[in-house]
């Protein structure tokens, strides 16, 4: 199939004519957000999603009624900014769009998300940050160049099940090393339920694989240096994305993305590529009890349905960890991730707890100053 890059840089550019093949069902468009979108059609607004956002204006890609060639579009998202980041536009969000509007075409409503990868801020808020939106998969990149942190992969997993999305592990850079397949044994074995793929970028080794595992749109997340921007290019089948070396010392990148980014795919499909990761805070939820389903199997074995794991007789996870079934570096990956979901639960009510206590004194202030 025919493809063309979409410009993410002019306010109208246009696709060339190549692109007029590539339907708007592969860039995500099911019959579901026909549905939800109807009444917007109604209006005269035009479907979009969002490929790339910048401070109150995002670029969009919409399908010209025309000639339906894809092309891309500038648009104002103040009218649907929020006061809460996570209900703000995000790469891969559909979008309803005002291309009358003046002085620019504008964003008029946000459609429902069916999928949302959400971590915690950097910092001690407790507020949540949407890295992509509307994804069918998350492919969790790590780079094989160094020793994986088993741990911070169990991060990334439990990040990735709780967008609702289906988690896949792409191990990077396979052609610098010689032990990819003992690498991918052990990532199989901290991500239960997971598909792990030995990939290389360089000389096309499990590319097609990937692209068949991920048929739909997909995010890349995961630490500068794992090969996020070289493998978008791979599945693109060509240079989209800017990539940097890593630093011979340590394996480690710079953050050649600094943005999150909608990469259509020859064949349909897109791929976000997302800026590297350092911190990978959880924003609460079910994906830790995803990623770590063999414990929580295990738990299910216990004498008392609300065992900690610890002195309580009868305990089957103690037992598998006595015999050496359940890792011990696993069981305290388990219960770190725990004490933060506990402590983003309880940051986030202690927030609107006080939000909702700011917003009865306002409303009493009016009160009080009314003849």
């Amino acid at each position: 199939m025919s493809y063309a890059i979409l410009s993410t840089t002019s306010t109208t550019s246009t696709t060339s004519s190549a692109s007029s093949d590539f339907t708007f069902t592969g860039l995500g468009w099911t019959a579901e957000l026909a549905a939800d979108f109807a009444p917007l059609a109604e209006a005269g607004l035009t479907p979009a999603r969002i490929a790339r956002v910048d401070r109150g204006q995002c670029d969009v890609v919409l399908a010209d009624e025309e000639t339906g060639e894809l092309r891309t579009v500038r648009v104002d998202t103040r009218p649907i900014g929020d006061p809460d980041p996570i209900r703000c536009p995000c790469t891969g969000d559909w979008v309803a769009v005002d291309l009358a509007a003046e002085p620019m075409p504008t964003a008029a409503a946000l459609l429902p998300r069916g999928t949302a990868i959400v971590r915690k801020t950097a910092g001690s808020r407790s507020d949540g940050q949407v890295l992509a939106a509307n994804v069918d998969t998350v492919l969790v990149a790590v780079s094989l160049a160094a020793d994986p942190d088993l741990g911070r992969i169990e991060r990334f997993l439990a990040l990735a099940w709780e967008s609702g999305a289906e988690p896949i592990v792409v191990l990077t850079k396979a052609d610098l090393v010689n032990d990819a397949e003992f690498v991918r044994a052990d990532v199989e074995g901290i991500a239960p339920g997971v598909t792990v793929l030995v990939v290389s970028a360089e000389t096309g080794e499990g590319i097609d694989v990937l692209r068949a595992c991920a048929p739909g749109s997909s995010a890349l997340i995961g630490q500068s240096g794992a090969g996020k921007s070289t493998l978008t290019n791979a599945l693109a089948g060509t240079s989209v994305m800017e990539v940097q070396q890593t630093r011979a010392s340590d394996e480690k990148g710079r953050h050649t993305t600094t943005t999150r980014e909608l990469i259509p795919l020859p064949g349909g499909g897109v791929v976000i590529d997302t800026p590297g990761l350092r911190g990978v805070g959880l924003y609460g939820g079910e994906g830790l009890s995803q990623a770590f389903s063999d414990i929580e199997a295990l738990a299910e074995g216990c004498r008392f349905h609300d065992c900690g794991h610890r002195t309580e007789p009868g305990c089957a996870v103690t037992a598998a960890l006595e015999d050496g079934t359940l890792p011990e570096r696993r069981m305290e990956s388990y219960r770190k991730l725990q004490r933060e979901n506990e402590w983003i639960a309880s940051r986030t009510d202690a927030r609107l707890a006080a939000d909702r206590l700011k917003k009865w004194k306002a409303i009493t202030r009016s009160v009080r100053a009314r003849p």
